[in-house]
């Protein structure tokens, strides 16, 4: 696993932790279709919720947000479909998509993290 994903998939951990702190179920992480992976997959009440999770360890190329270019939302909403379609055919509720932008600070204990709610629709 190169350095680059072991990163990534911290930020994934702290993003995951912090949705389990106000009460969702993490359905899956990592979940792979043929059109790209989605990061976090979760559950509270009658949403379903997808999160892009980004990760930064310094400022040089900008803020984490950033990175989810109209490529990478594209593959987002297929992948979704492609999970809905295999996983919850008959789901009723509301379905969102989410960014979350994490910025590892040498210098602090816990990275900020900033949550985009609804930074993906169709």
């Amino acid at each position: 696993m190169t350095n680059l994903r072991k990163k990534g998939m911290l930020g994934e951990r702290w993003a995951a932790s912090e949705l389990e702190k106000i009460g969702y179920q993490i359905i899956q992480r990592n979940y792979w279709t043929q059109y790209g992976e989605i990061d976090i997959i979760a559950r509270k009440d009658d949403l379903l919720l997808f999160v892009e999770v980004k990760t930064r360890f310094s400022e040089r190329f900008g803020h984490p947000e950033i990175s989810v270019s109209a490529r990478k939302r594209k593959h987002m909403i297929e992948s979704i479909a492609a999970f809905l379609q295999e996983q919850y055919a008959d789901w009723q509720g509301e379905i969102r998509i989410d960014v979350a932008s994490i910025r590892f600070d040498p210098n602090k204990k816990e990275p900020q993290i900033e949550w985009f709610e609804n930074a993906i629709y169709e």
